[in-house]
C-alpha cells in the first residue's frame, strides 16, 4: 500500500466578526485530521462529518491502493484569524476538542457580552442628550445602517448599537480584561471536555505563529553602508509557539497564559478593545491561580528587545492585522526544517472570508468616501485588502526551484550510479553489508566524489562549512538565551575567526578535500549532512517510480522504518544541548572560550557514536531487503556524495526535506459553488456593518458559522480528492455524493443548536437536496 501525507499549513486572515465564520472553517478542518488519525490507527469511525471524511479515505485506499494521512503541522492567523488559529493548534497538540468553543463564539462575541461593566448603558435615559444624535445616525435613510445592515435585523442592530455609542466615550467600550477571561475560559474548558490523541504523529513538529503590533515599537539595528548603522523602530510582531507532538494526549501546546496572551494581542482591535498590557495577563493568572513559571522565558524570546531594556511593563499591543493580516511569510518559515517520514504532498491553505468586498464596492462609487466609511475602512477594510501576490509569487518560486532540482538529480541519477558501479564492481550488491563495510564504502565514495568534483568542490566546501557553522551557532545561541552580545551572526564569525586560528582556514584548507583537520571537523560536527543523506534515501524509498520484481510494499515499509529510526538518533543529538545545562554555561561564554563550548558541543552530539549505530541499523535493514531493492538503496546511499556536491550550493546551503512543491489553496465562499452556484452573493452575514455585523446579532453568528462548516467541508473534500494521482481521480459524481453527506450531517448535528432563524437549517437542507 502507497502511503502519503497531505501536509496543511494553514493561514487564517483577519476579518472583525468573521471569526465566526473562520471557526467554523477551522472546525471542519479539525473534524478531518481527527478523522485522519482514526483512519490510520483503525479507531472507530467518528460521527457526522468525520465518518463521512473516513469513508472518502477508505475509498481511496480501495480504489487507488493510496493510504492517505491528513495533517495541519503549521498554523498561522492574524486578528480574530488568530484566536481561531490558537485554539486549533492547542487541539492538534493535545488531542483535546473543538466543540466546547462554539457556545464561545456564539454566545459571547455579542456587542451587548462584549462592552466593558463601566461602559454599559446603566438605563435607556443614560446620555440622554445624546439620544437625538443616536437616532440621527442610525436611520437616516444613507447612513451606514441603510446601507450595509439587512431589514429583518436593523431593528437589533439599531438598539445595541445605540448602547455601544452611548457608552464610554475616548476609551475602548469594549473590556480587555473580558474577554482574556473568556478566553481562559475557553481554554479550561477544552481541557475538561473529552478528547482524544493528538493529532500529529508523535514527535511531529507543530508550529503556531499569531501576528500583533508592538504600538510604541522597539529600535532595531541596521546595517548601511553610509552611515554604517541606524535604528529604525520595528512595530511588528510574531509570537511563535513550537513544539514536538507528545504521546500522550492532553499536554498543552503552552501555559494558558501564553496562549491567552497570544490571542488577546492579536485580536486588540483598535478603538474597540485597549492595547493589551502584561500587566493583564499576570491579573489574569493571579485570579485564576495559575502558575506561570515560564513567563520569563516567554517574554525573553518574543520580546527580547524589551526584555533586555527592562520596559515590558510598558509594552503595549495592538490588533495584528494592522502590520500583518496574511502571516504566510511565518507559515513558510519553518517548511525546510520538516521531517519526512513518507512521500508529501504540502499545501498552504488560507481562509479568506471576503476577496476584495471592500475594494470593489468602493470602485463602483463615483463620490469621494464619507466620513464614516474612511475610519472604518482604514481601521479594518484596508489592511486585510491588501494583496498576498508577493507572498504566492515567493511560493511559487521555491515550488519551481524545488521541481527544478528534483529534475537535477534525475538527470544526473544515471551518470551517478555508473559512477558507483565503476567504483565498487557489480558485485558490491550481492555482498551482506556489514557496518564495517557500509563505513569503508562510504568514506571511498566520498574520497571518489572530492576527486572528480574538481575545483567546483571547494565552493562546495565553502557551503558545508557555512551551515555546519550557522548550525553550531544556533544551538550555542538556543543555549544561552539571556548572554549579552550572543547573537547568531556574532557567534558564527567567531566561530570562523577561531578556526582559522587552530589551522582551519577556509580559504586554505577547504581547497583539499583531503585535509585530516577539514575530516575531522565535519566528521565531528557536521550533523546537518548525515540527516540529508538520509532524507535523500527515504525519497528514493517513497518517490521510486519504478515497481522491481520481487519488492512488495512491505519491504518498502520496512526499509522507511530503519531509515527513520536512524534519523531520528541524529536528531535527538541536534536536541541535546538546549537540554543540557552545563552547556547552557559554558554557551553563554562562546566569545570568550571557544575551545571549551566546541569540545562540549562534540560531546553532546557525539556524532561517532551515533554512526556506528546507524550503520549496525542500516547494515541489518540492507541485509533484510530484497536484491533489487538493496541495489537501488546503496547506489543512492553511496551515491549521495555526488548529489550533495551538485545540489548543495544550488539550495544556498539549505537541505530540502519535504523536497516538493508547495501548492497554494483558498477556503472562501466564491470559491465553495456546490450549494449555491458561481455568481450567487456571498450567504455571509457578518460582512454587514464593515464587517461587524454579526457582533450585532445572533442569527448572523449562527449563519455565518453553519456556513463556515459547510465551506470548510466542501474545500476539505476538494483537497482530499486531489491528492490522488491524476490517473485515479474521483469522478464529478462521486465527490457530489460525498458532499451530500458531510453537508446532510453537519445540518442535522446543528439543527438543535442554531436556533435564532428556525427556518435557517431546512432552507439550507433544501437547496442541498435540490442540488446534490
Amino acid at each position: 500500500m502507497r502511503q502519503k501525507e497531505l501536509r496543511i499549513a494553514l493561514v487564517c486572515y483577519g476579518g472583525v466578526s468573521l471569526a465566526v465564520y473562520m471557526h467554523g472553517v477551522t472546525k471542519e478542518l479539525w473534524h478531518a485530521l481527527r478523522a485522519s488519525r482514526s483512519f490510520w490507527s483503525d479507531d472507530p469511525a467518528d460521527l457526522g462529518t468525520g465518518a463521512v471524511y473516513r469513508r472518502l479515505l477508505e475509498q481511496i485506499e480501495d480504489a487507488s491502493g493510496l493510504k492517505l494521512r491528513v495533517m495541519a503541522d503549521v498554523i498561522a492567523g492574524a486578528s480574530a484569524g488568530g484566536i481561531n488559529s490558537v485554539f486549533l493548534a492547542q487541539a492538534i497538540h493535545s488531542g483535546q476538542s473543538l466543540e466546547p468553543l462554539t457556545n464561545l463564539w456564539l454566545e459571547c462575541a455579542d456587542i451587548d457580552r462584549l462592552l466593558h461593566p463601566d461602559a454599559r448603558p446603566l438605563s435607556a435615559a443614560t446620555k440622554f442628550w445624546a439620544q437625538p444624535l443616536v437616532a440621527f445616525l442610525l436611520k437616516r435613510p444613507d447612513g451606514a445602517i441603510a446601507s450595509s445592515v439587512a431589514p429583518e435585523t436593523r431593528t437589533e442592530v439599531r438598539e445595541k448599537l445605540s448602547r455601544l455609542i452611548r457608552s464610554r466615550w475616548f476609551e475602548a467600550p469594549f473590556s480587555g480584561e473580558g474577554l482574556s477571561n473568556t478566553l481562559a475560559s475557553a481554554l479550561e474548558a477544552m481541557a475538561r471536555a473529552p478528547g482524544g490523541a493528538p493529532l500529529l504523529p508523535s514527535g511531529h513538529p507543530l508550529d503556531l505563529f499569531v501576528t500583533a503590533t508592538d504600538f510604541k515599537g522597539h529600535l532595531e539595528a541596521l546595517k548601511l553602508h553610509s552611515p554604517p548603522l541606524v535604528l529604525e523602530s520595528e512595530h511588528r510582531l510574531t509570537i511563535d509557539f513550537h513544539a514536538r507532538t507528545p504521546v500522550h494526549r492532553g499536554m498543552p501546546l503552552a501555559p494558558i497564559p501564553e496562549l491567552v496572551f497570544a490571542a488577546r494581542a492579536t485580536s486588540s482591535f483598535p478603538g474597540a478593545f485597549p492595547p493589551l498590557q502584561l500587566a493583564e495577563i499576570d491579573e489574569l493568572a493571579r485570579e485564576r491561580e495559575i502558575e506561570w513559571e515560564e513567563r520569563e522565558t516567554f517574554l525573553a524570546r518574543i520580546m527580547p528587545e524589551h526584555t533586555r531594556r527592562g520596559d515590558l511593563a510598558n509594552v503595549a499591543l495592538i490588533d495584528g492585522s494592522v502590520l500583518v493580516n496574511a502571516p504566510f511569510r511565518d507559515a513558510m518559515s519553518v517548511l525546510r526544517t520538516r521531517p519526512a517520514a513518507r512521500e508529501v504532498d504540502r499545501r498552504v491553505v488560507y481562509i479568506e472570508p471576503t476577496p476584495d468586498a471592500f475594494g470593489e464596492a468602493a470602485r463602483r462609487e463615483n463620490t469621494p468616501p464619507g466620513f464614516f466609511p474612511v475610519i472604518f475602512g482604514s481601521l479594518s477594510s484596508i489592511p486585510r485588502e491588501q494583496p498576498i501576490r508577493d507572498n504566492l509569487e515567493a511560493i511559487q518560486l521555491d515550488s519551481r526551484e524545488t521541481a527544478m532540482l528534483r529534475e537535477i538529480i534525475e538527470a544526473l541519477r544515471p551518470e551517478i550510479e555508473e559512477t558507483v558501479e565503476r567504483l565498487f564492481g557489480h558485485t558490491l550488491f550481492l555482498d551482506r553489508p556489514t557496518p564495517a563495510r557500509l563505513a569503508s564504502w562510504r568514506s571511498k565514495a566520498h574520497k571518489a566524489a572530492q576527486e572528480q568534483s574538481g575545483f567546483a568542490y571547494h565552493s562546495y566546501a565553502q557551503v558545508k562549512l557555512t551551515g555546519v557553522l550557522e548550525k553550531m551557532a544556533e544551538r550555542i545561541v538556543e543555549s544561552a538565551p539571556g548572554a549579552e552580545h550572543v547573537t547568531l551572526r556574532r557567534v558564527a564569525k567567531h566561530l570562523a575567526r577561531y578556526l582559522a586560528e587552530t589551522g582551519l582556514d577556509r580559504r586554505e584548507a577547504l581547497r583539499d578535500g583531503n585535509s585530516p583537520r577539514l575530516i575531522a571537523f565535519f566528521r565531528k560536527f557536521d550533523l546537518a549532512y548525515r540527516t540529508r543523506r538520509l532524507r535523500f534515501l527515504a525519497r528514493r524509498v517513497t518517490q521510486e517510480s519504478a515497481q522491481d520484481e520481487g519488492v512488495r510494499e512491505v519491504d518498502r515499509d520496512q526499509a522507511r522504518e530503519a531509515i527513520y529510526s536512524a534519523l531520528n538518533r541524529y536528531q535527538e543529538a541536534g536536541n541535546r544541548t538546549a537540554q543540557d545545562s552545563d552547556f547552557e554555561q559554558k554557551a553563554a561564554q562562546i566569545l570568550a572560550d571557544p575551545e571549551a563550548v566546541l569540545a562540549d558541543l562534540g560531546r553532546c552530539w557525539s556524532l561517532h557514536d551515533i554512526d556506528e549505530k546507524v550503520d549496525a541499523i542500516l547494515a541489518e535493514a540492507l541485509s533484510r531487503m530484497p536484491r533489487a531493492l538493496r541495489r537501488r538503496m546503496l547506489l543512492a546511499y553511496l551515491g549521495f556524495p555526488f548529489y550533495d556536491a551538485a545540489t548543495l550550493p544550488m539550495l544556498r546551503g539549505e537541505g530540502l526535506n519535504e523536497f516538493d512543491p508547495v501548492q497554494v489553496d483558498r477556503i472562501s465562499p466564491e470559491d465553495c459553488t456546490a450549494i449555491r452556484p458561481e455568481g450567487s452573493p456571498s450567504p455571509l452575514r457578518g460582512t454587514e456593518f464593515y464587517t461587524f455585523g454579526a457582533f450585532f446579532s445572533r442569527a448572523y453568528r449562527e449563519n455565518d458559522y453553519l456556513w463556515g462548516r459547510l465551506h470548510g467541508a466542501e474545500r476539505m473534500i476538494d483537497l482530499i480528492a486531489s491528492a490522488l494521482p491524476r490517473d485515479h481521480a474521483l469522478g464529478r459524481s462521486e465527490i457530489d455524493t460525498i458532499r451530500r453527506e458531510a453537508f446532510l450531517a453537519i445540518l442535522d448535528e446543528e439543527r438543535d443548536r442554531l436556533q435564532a432563524d428556525p427556518s435557517l437549517v431546512d432552507q439550507i437542507r433544501n437547496e442541498v437536496l435540490a442540488r446534490l
